[in-house]
């Protein structure tokens, strides 16, 4: 017999990512064979465990689904808003399973986006381990002085601790605006946005255009496409999920 923890197997199933899983487990949302569970530290056999959440049997051997989605602005990355505001699921037409973002993008913010309901690897995605690349187009006011982007490459000061980006390049300067092309290996919340601003310049655009190896390339605003075997194979390995 082999046993896992228990918000592994959740992950595993597709339901949610296995840092969620434990959230729902320690809110008492979770019955293994009936039984209530609420110590993360259990562990199951998931060939057979019968697992509920909030009620429901979360089936085994689901096909894992990975998507590359181009989101518009105007949309959020969850997969439910109270304020009832367009959703990434909204775009997801002819997906039967329930897929779940990999990190966020703010809702004035556009670009690409990983949706899947592998639970491992996307908590691995999200894991500080292994530190993506992301890339991002951003447009700001005016132009940006060597000074300040001197001061940017060097890394700032925010409220949750300093931010340096792997890199940053000006695409292209008109004296009106500039757009920087912006790297990071973090995913904190507005972390560009944060970081220009502390340099004295707010955000007018911005858009994520590559993680890892994966571009947006031609893909269409509010469109979708299926990673390939090979995208899957190539991005498993650079998580240490092969």
């Amino acid at each position: 017999m082999t046993v896992e923890r228990l918000q592994k197997v959740i992950a595993a199933r597709g339901l949610t990512s296995r840092r969620q899983a434990e959230v729902m487990i320690a809110q008492g949302r979770v019955r293994v064979n009936g039984k209530l569970v609420t110590e993360l530290g259990t562990k199951v056999d998931p060939s057979t465990a019968e697992i509920q959440v909030d009620g429901k049997v979360l089936a085994d051997g689901q096909e894992l689904l990975y998507l590359l989605v181009h989101k518009p602005i105007g949309y959020v990355t969850t997969m439910d808003d109270p304020q009832h505001r367009p959703i990434v699921s909204d775009l997801l037409s002819g997906i039967d399973a329930r897929v779940y973002p990999v990190g966020r993008l703010d809702i004035n913010s556009s670009g690409l986006l990983l949706c899947t309901n592998d639970g491992e690897l996307a908590n691995r995605m999200m894991h500080p381990r292994y530190k993506l690349k992301k890339y991002y187009l951003v447009m700001v006011d005016g132009r940006v002085s060597a000074a300040d982007l001197q001061h940017l490459r060097q890394g700032v000061d925010l409220d949750d601790g300093f931010s340096r980006p792997e890199q940053v390049a000006v695409k292209k300067s008109s004296g009106k605006t500039t757009v920087l092309e912006i790297v990071l290996r973090e995913g904190r919340n507005r972390q560009v946005r944060r970081m220009l601003a502390a340099v004295g310049y707010p955000v007018k655009k911005l858009m994520r255009t590559q993680i890892g190896f994966l571009c947006l390339d031609d893909l269409p605003k509010g469109k979708y496409r299926f990673l390939s075997h090979h995208e899957i194979t190539r991005l498993r390995r650079l998580v240490g999920q092969s």
